[in-house]
């Protein structure tokens, strides 16, 4: 593990023979380089900012770098804690951990960095243990409940990703629905609108392959769910100009939902997509409370679950 400055801050760089991952301790211990060796790409969103600055508690997202891998929880929305003792709690924007202070431990060997941060206003720690082994990144959660009653919430890997018209999903069969939860959204219509995957139409009767990604100039901007869980506990993206891809593969039964956002030059002028494994839906903690789709942890206890990023030139 090596310390190094990234965008003006103090940095760890973990890196094997394949692989080159950048971590910004000062920064909720977020990762913002994930590089490929062999063929020189960077798989993270990178911003056009040449130094970065640590948000506050409870800033709003976009007020801030967007790029690389932030962890988002206990929501994606902000919205009011749905329940119990702490019920109207504000959740700030995309949650409380990403402009947080974390702790971080440096594993002996060096292959490996353990984060952990504790919600300054509602009942709970999160610990992201890491590992780099060959060509993979293997990720294990800890959520722990510090309280006596359910303790609800919504995590995604908020991991924004390079992409280019040569970009595609590539995603188990059985998930052939999607609703669109983006208000701003030209190519799905309003918010709840449900369409067929991969193929639909935009309201103005034009084909649309969601699976593939658009150029820049098409000034669009998505982000849907698909209707069925996600059983097989995989999903993945392609770049067809050279067959590099990005795998990712979890515990389907603790994060059962998938959601994609995309911004094809539509939001502030950004390129990216991003694969959200999610434990509920949608977006919103306060609305997946109301039907029932958070994810629960118990009183006084843990919820665990592994999610591992496998780079590599798959036959997907």
């Amino acid at each position: 593990m090596e310390q190094i400055r990234y965008k003006g801050l103090h940095a760890l760089r973990l890196e094997n023979e394949y692989l080159a991952l950048t971590f910004l301790p000062d920064y909720a211990c977020k990762m913002a380089s994930l590089f490929k060796k062999d063929t020189g790409r960077e798989f993270l969103f990178q911003s056009a900012r040449d130094v970065l600055t640590p948000p506050p508690y409870g800033a709003a997202f976009s007020d801030y770098d967007s790029s690389g891998f932030d962890e988002v929880l206990p929501s994606i929305d902000a919205c009011p804690y749905p329940c119990g003792t702490y019920l109207g709690t504000p959740v700030p924007d995309h949650g409380e951990v990403w402009a947080l202070p974390w702790e971080h431990t440096v594993h002996a060997d060096g292959n490996g960095l353990t984060a952990r941060v504790q919600s300054p206003k509602l009942p709970y720690r999160f610990t992201r243990e890491l590992i780099l082994s060959g060509h993979d990144i293997r990720l294990h959660y800890t959520l722990e409940n510090l309280s006596d009653e359910p303790f609800e919430f919504i995590w995604t890997p908020h991991c924004l990703l390079n992409c280019s018209p040569h970009t595609v999903l590539v995603l188990p069969d059985n998930l052939t629905e999607i609703i669109t939860v983006e208000h701003s959204t030209r190519t799905l219509g309003p918010w709840g609108t449900r369409h067929p995957y991969p193929r639909t139409q935009t309201p103005q009767g034009k084909p649309v392959d969601m699976s593939q990604t658009r150029p820049a100039s098409d000034k669009s901007c998505e982000k849907f769910y698909f209707t069925q869980k996600n059983t097989q506990g995989w999903c993945a993206v392609k770049h067809t100009d050279n067959g590099d891809t990005l795998t990712y593969r979890y515990d389907a039964d603790k994060v059962p939902y998938l959601g994609v956002w995309k911004t094809q030059g539509g939001y502030r002028g950004d390129y990216n997509i991003a694969l959200e494994p999610c434990t509920g839906v949608y977006d919103d903690l306060y609305v997946a409370h109301k039907i029932r789709r958070a994810a629960v942890c118990a009183p006084k206890d843990k919820y665990e679950w592994n999610f591992t990023m496998t780079v590599g030139q798959e036959n997907l």
